[in-house]
């Protein structure tokens, strides 16, 4: 409900969006019922969001594509490139926070 609510649709304007009613939409915001998987990535895709945010796995919204399709990029590394380039960015997080703070 919160990333709906976020995104400014109503139930009914999500309904629409993903070919549902929005009592099934209300029915999966209130956890009286899981959609398929199918109807959950349509309801991520709407709504910008991961799956693992709709499902509870995660607290943060994704919104950023770009973000998404780096990570996507990164995951299929070799384990040593992706070990490098994880070691640069966590460096370059540390000194941004640093300055920050300052």
């Amino acid at each position: 409900m919160q990333a709906r609510k976020e995104k400014g649709f109503s139930r009914e304007e999500l309904a629409a969006k993903i070919g549902t009613s929005d009592p099934i939409v209300g029915r999966f915001e209130r956890g009286n019922m899981m959609p398929l998987v199918e109807i959950g990535a349509k309801i991520a895709e709407a709504l910008e969001v991961s799956l693992d945010f709709l499902v509870g796995k995660s607290s943060q919204i994704t919104k950023d594509k770009n973000m998404l399709r780096r990570l996507e990029d990164i995951v299929k590394l070799p384990d040593a490139d992706r070990q490098n380039i994880f070691y640069t960015l966590d460096g370059l997080i540390k000194a941004a926070k640093l300055k920050t703070i300052q």
